[in-house]
């Protein structure tokens, strides 16, 4: 028996599915077909279900064919296939309490794939990579606009755990499989994770499941990235210091002078700084003074350059009057969770500045602003880690449940011993220590999602 459903062909093929699940709730269906026919202004399609056992199917994206004539059928058959694969994910181990990675650090975790049944898979790759990419749009007038849009890539390390060795690939059977990885991030100059409605740097690990006739299985996972702190930016350590002079010309007089100064221009996240300001007013308004700290948030594609400005701190202080002479001082904190600059992407910049502004009525206001440079805070120790096997460090890939087919076994390498023994020391008297040494094991397998 076959059931045939007519309904309007929308452009969102969620509208169709939302229809074909109450058919679904009545029928058990194994296969489907489909007819589309161009009538007037409307698009129809008559789906027939052929009635089959109760599976769990999943549907491929669905594609109007283009130059077609309204006066012909297109025949066009969307392909189902059960899931035998029920999970497919990736995941990691964190290494401190910030869940944070930096520079040369090494990633172990592991990718977990579930199949309710016996599967062949031709390959199974990990990825991690590391990318920046910028993208926004101007508009020029009522109906011109433009987009831009620029990438830049820092690493994509790719590594096979399974390789078919022949055309039929590896069997694995049913139920979870996990294969462990060691992924080493590169020890080189990258920039810190970071993302925004404009432009993003990411960090991440990926997995990719390849079986023949099948849509590539793929997942991923982010993680956080903190670039280690560039010591050699110039003048990072060194006074800041700046002056202004404004005259007063309408609606007053006189003169109004200002000094700030700071003591250096780096600190870390979660310190405190301070800032003095010296402030001379010679003229006859009075001036109230303002410190703000701001971030400036620069993207760079195509020759073209998009600014945003977002204020972080903003403190107030008394008035100064006519003919006055005060030193103003203030320790500003930064917090904790403001991320640490990016000076070293050549698309997306993050700065920090310092304003500092007397605030006249009825005048333009007299600013100085200083740049400020968030450094990373001190790293949290990490946990002890085994040495990776090269730059790009992956350990032993394998399936703790069944070892993959086609794949010869390996010899276990026995080191040999010495010809001479070496002389050894004699071991302490147990007087020595009031009680055997603890050992730790260390937890191998802890989560970190």
């Amino acid at each position: 028996m076959s059931e045939i459903l007519k309904i309007t062909f929308l452009d969102k093929i969620s509208s169709i599915m939302s229809r074909l699940c109450l058919l679904n709730a009545r029928m058990k269906m194994n296969g489907v077909q489909i007819c589309i026919r161009k009538t007037g202004l409307t698009r129809c399609a008559c789906w027939r279900y052929i009635n089959g056992g109760e599976q769990l199917f999943r549907f491929k994206r669905l594609e109007f064919p283009h130059g077609y004539n309204r006066d012909l059928d297109f025949p066009l058959c969307i392909s189902l296939w059960k899931m035998t694969i029920k999970n497919f994910s990736i995941e990691y181990d964190a290494i401190n309490s910030l869940n944070t990675f930096t520079n040369g650090d090494t990633i172990n975790g592991r990718i977990i794939v579930e199949v309710s049944k016996e599967s062949r898979i031709h390959s199974l790759i990990f990825i991690g990579q590391g990318k920046a990419r910028v993208c926004w749009s101007e508009h020029y007038g009522q109906y011109a606009h433009c987009v831009y849009w620029a990438d830049e890539k820092y690493y994509n390390v790719k590594h096979h755990i399974l390789r078919d060795a022949n055309e039929d690939g590896t069997v694995i059977g049913k139920g979870r499989h996990v294969f462990p990885f060691s992924f080493k991030i590169p020890d080189r100059t990258m920039p810190s994770s970071f993302k925004t409605s404009v432009g993003k740097i990411v960090h991440k690990l990926k997995a990719e499941l390849k079986q023949s006739m099948k849509r590539t299985k793929k997942a991923k996972i982010h993680f956080t990235f903190i670039s280690k702190a560039d010591m050699d930016i110039p003048g990072l350590m060194e006074p800041q210091y700046s002056c202004k002079d404004k005259s007063l010309k309408l609606f007053g007089s006189g003169t109004i002078s200002m000094d700030v100064h700071t003591k250096q221009m780096g600190y870390k996240q979660g310190e405190a700084f301070q800032v003095t300001a010296e402030i001379n007013n010679c003229s006859s308004r009075s001036v109230k003074p303002k410190f703000i700290l701001y971030e400036k948030k620069s993207f760079f594609a195509q020759g073209r350059r998009r600014v945003c400005t977002n204020e972080i701190l903003k403190e107030k202080f008394e008035a100064v009057e006519s003919s006055g002479k005060e030193t103003v001082t203030k320790v500003i904190n930064i917090p904790r969770e403001l991320p640490p600059s990016i000076l070293n992407c050549s698309i997306i910049k993050l700065e920090y500045r310092l304003k500092v502004h007397l605030d006249v009525k009825c005048a333009s206001d007299p600013e100085i602003k200083l740049p400020i440079v968030i450094l990373p805070a001190s790293e949290v120790p990490a946990k002890k880690q085994p040495p990776a096997s090269d730059d790009f460090g992956f350990e032993a890939f394998a399936s703790p449940k069944e070892a993959p087919r086609n794949t010869a076994p390996q010899r276990l390498t026995i080191p040999q011993q010495h010809a001479a023994p070496l002389p050894v020391e004699a071991p302490p008297t147990y007087a020595t220590y009031a009680m055997y040494p603890t050992f730790i094991e260390s937890d191998k397998y802890h989560s970190a999602l």
